[in-house]
């Protein structure tokens, strides 16, 4: 099973298009998917949600904490949701081949490190929580960071689980692990906000409501809004939220004008609602069609996908994203010449570095696995930064400044490519060279894919470098590149020779 972390930090920024960006590119790197980006002026706050493995999650997170520790300052924000800093809160949550424990293990090792490298106040919440009074995110920000500024210091009660006892712009981060969480907001039909504050008093399990609810009462877009999180939504649905804050609020005169969803929620909560509005008896979730077409679709090779998301015509996924294929191919191709040599009699005195190879192999397969779906997001970075406003010089000067952050990481990632690529080559030219002869085809083949990876990563690396403004850091880059490319050309030649040595006639 593959090993999957969910990790959703809250961002005390939703007006600066800019710095959402530049913290969303910082988060970006291989074996990390964003999935959502949820931005809200009146909140001034955004919630980006990414999934991945487990030690691409953690290095993200602390990306995204240090450059919103850089970009937002908490002495000049502004905004309808509490928060005490400039990454407010940032949990882990298990998806698939991770336990709670070991999430806990990540948000402590975050914390620790968020604390000594960035000299940034850290909280531990929820199941990584360190006192029981912790465990609830409430207590922790109670009196947001004006207050925290004021007692972190004096009072014992404040003093943090890591870093210092003092904060900056900064503020103080909250790390943790927890369950799927289910971001939902309601809004009356109001401007009232003492309304919304006395439904959410009704709806909140703290004050007596709902078992599974935590709410506020605000004032978002002239209108009263109730803004919840559901922490456990099998045990107290999405319906009964709704009912009773439709109920609740007709008390006062106003009716629920419309919800809000901030981030993502797992499907089976929408069914659920869904069943218990429409009354369906027995609703299968293999009754949605959405599902048996995935199910079908997972029974589909993995490339096949792929090859169709090429030819559709949309910008990406494109060659660079190609290129890492064909590398990745060509690593898979070594492990498997190097596996069908492991076990074999007549190669028992290479066995040691045929299962050595191997191991390597896969290990560059999967970091070129991961540069395929890098390689999108990164185009996708450089497009969202030519899109940024530029009305205004500071606006013209944020949208430069995220262009050519945007551009370093087009070039990063296909540059990654080739150099995984001829640590490929350097792994098949030991397999050809040493390898099952009866496999010396795959060995030949592998050496082809991976130097076309590294021509065709190279073509990617030289249209970036154009638009990059820093003329000395590209000519350096040129350069690796050109020796890459060389090195690539030899080991493509010797492995040629050698299996045309091994496979000629006598």
């Amino acid at each position: 099973m593959k090993r999957i972390v969910e990790c959703v930090p809250n961002f005390s920024e939703g007006r600066r298009v800019e710095v959402i960006e530049a913290i969303r590119g910082a988060m970006s790197r291989p074996g990390v998917n964003l999935l959502s980006v949820s931005s809200d002026a009146d909140h001034n706050r955004t919630v980006i949600t990414l999934v991945g493995e487990p030690e691409s999650i953690e290095q993200a997170a602390f990306a995204g904490i240090a450059k919103a520790a850089e970009l937002i300052d908490l002495n000049v924000h502004r905004g309808e949701h509490p928060r005490i800093g400039a990454t407010d809160v940032c949990p882990f949550v298990p998806v698939s081949g991770v336990t709670m424990d070991e999430c806990v293990s990540m948000a402590r090792r975050l914390g620790e490190r968020v604390g000594r490298e960035l000299n940034i106040p850290v909280y531990l919440y929820e199941a990584a929580a360190t006192r029981p009074d912790r465990e609830n995110l409430e207590n922790i920000r109670r009196g947001e960071y004006e207050k925290l500024k004021e007692e972190i210091g004096s009072n014992p009660d404040r003093r943090p689980d890591f870093g210092p006892a003092q904060v900056g712009p900064a503020g103080a981060t909250v790390i943790g692990a927890r369950p799927f969480l289910i971001a939902f907001n309601a809004y009356l039909s109001t401007a009232d906000v003492n309304v919304a504050k006395d439904v959410a008093r009704i709806v909140r399990h703290s004050s007596g409501g709902l078992r599974f609810v935590k709410a506020l009462g605000l004032l978002v877009e002239g209108r009263a809004q109730v803004s919840m999180n559901l922490t456990d939504y099998r045990k107290t649905s999405i319906a009964r939220v709704v009912e009773t804050v439709r109920r609740e609020a007709a008390r006062y005169g106003c009716t629920l004008v419309k919800t809000e969803l901030v981030g993502l929620a797992p499907q089976e909560a929408f069914v659920e609602a869904a069943q218990w509005y429409l009354q369906i008896d027995g609703l299968q979730t293999d009754q949605i069609l959405e599902n048996r077409l995935a199910e079908a679709a997972s029974t589909t090779p993995a490339p096949a996908g792929f090859l169709d998301a090429v030819a559709a015509g949309t910008a990406t996924p494109g060659g660079g994203a190609v290129a890492a294929l064909a590398g990745a191919l060509s690593a898979a191709l070594t492990s498997m010449v190097a596996r069908l040599t492991i076990g074999k009699k007549r190669y028992a005195d290479v066995e040691s570095e045929m299962k050595d190879a191997a191991t390597r192999a896969d290990s560059v397969r999967a970091q070129l696995t991961s540069a395929m779906e890098e390689d999108s997001a990164a185009f996708e970075e450089v497009m969202a930064s030519f899109r940024l406003p530029k009305d205004t010089p500071e606006q013209q000067a944020a949208r430069r400044q995220a262009i050519q952050a945007a551009t370093r990481h087009a070039i990063d990632v296909p540059l990654g490519v080739a150099r995984a690529c001829v640590a490929a080559l350097e792994l098949a030219s030991l397999v050809a060279a040493k390898g099952n002869l009866n496999a010396a085809s795959d060995a030949a083949t592998a050496g082809h894919m991976a130097r076309a990876a590294v021509e065709a990563a190279g073509i990617n690396v030289r249209v970036n470098i154009a638009g990059l403004d820093e003329r000395e850091q590209a000519r350096q880059q040129l350069e690796e590149l050109s020796e890459l490319r060389a090195r690539a050309a030899r080991l493509s030649d010797v492995i040629l020779a050698v299996i045309e040595q091994r496979t000629s006639l006598p």
